[in-house]
C-alpha cells in the first residue's frame, strides 16, 4: 500500500480511538467515577470566552439555548446516551473504516457541537473540538483508504447495487 493509504489509517484510527476512550471513558467512569452528565456543562459551562473577556462575561451567542436543554432533564438524559454511544460508535467505525464517511460526518457533527456550545476562544479559536472536527470532516471527504472493512463491503453484490450505501462506505 502507498503512503496515502498508510497516513489516511493513521489519522482513521487515531481520531477513532480518541472518540471510543471518550466514549468508554464517560460509560465505564474511568476519570470521573460518577455517571456522564452533559448538566454541568450545558448549563454553566458554556458562556463562552474570547480573547481578553472577562472570564465571567458570557459571549457565546448559543448561551441560553445550552442553557434552556439543561434545565430539561429528560432531554440531557437522551443527549447524555447519545454522546457515549456516538463517541463509541464512531471511535469504533473509524478504527475499523467500516461507513467511514458516515462515521466522519457524524465525528464533524458531534465536534460542531461540542465547539459551539462551548465556544472557548480565550487562545484562540483553534481547540481540540475544532481539530477533531477538521480530521473527522477531511476523513468524510477522502474516504477509508486500503486498510479499511469498507474496501470489503464495498465489494459485496448488495453494495453495488444501492450507491447510497456505496458513498457511505470510505
Amino acid at each position: 500500500m502507498n503512503s496515502k493509504d498508510r497516513g489516511i489509517f493513521i489519522l482513521r484510527a487515531g481520531l477513532g480511538l480518541g472518540f471510543l476512550f471518550a466514549g468508554l471513558d464517560k460509560f465505564f467512569m474511568w476519570a470521573s467515577g460518577t455517571p456522564f452528565t452533559s448538566i454541568g456543562f450545558l448549563g454553566h459551562a458554556t458562556g463562552g470566552t474570547w480573547l481578553g473577556s472577562d472570564a465571567k462575561t458570557i459571549v457565546n451567542p448559543t448561551h441560553s439555548l445550552w442553557v434552556s436543554i439543561a434545565a430539561n432533564v429528560s432531554l440531557v438524559h437522551i443527549i447524555d446516551t447519545l454522546v457515549v454511544f456516538g463517541e463509541v460508535a464512531v471511535g469504533v467505525a473509524l478504527i475499523l473504516g467500516l461507513v467511514t464517511r458516515f462515521a466522519g460526518v457524524c465525528g464533524f457533527l458531534l465536534m460542531a457541537l461540542i465547539y459551539v456550545s462551548g465556544w472557548s476562544f480565550a487562545n484562540g479559536p483553534f481547540n481540540e473540538a475544532f481539530y477533531y472536527g477538521l480530521i473527522a470532516i477531511v476523513i468524510a471527504y477522502v474516504g477509508a483508504g486500503a486498510y479499511a472493512l469498507d474496501t470489503v463491503v464495498a465489494k459485496l453484490a448488495v453494495t453495488q447495487r444501492i450507491p447510497v450505501v456505496k458513498y457511505a462506505l470510505g
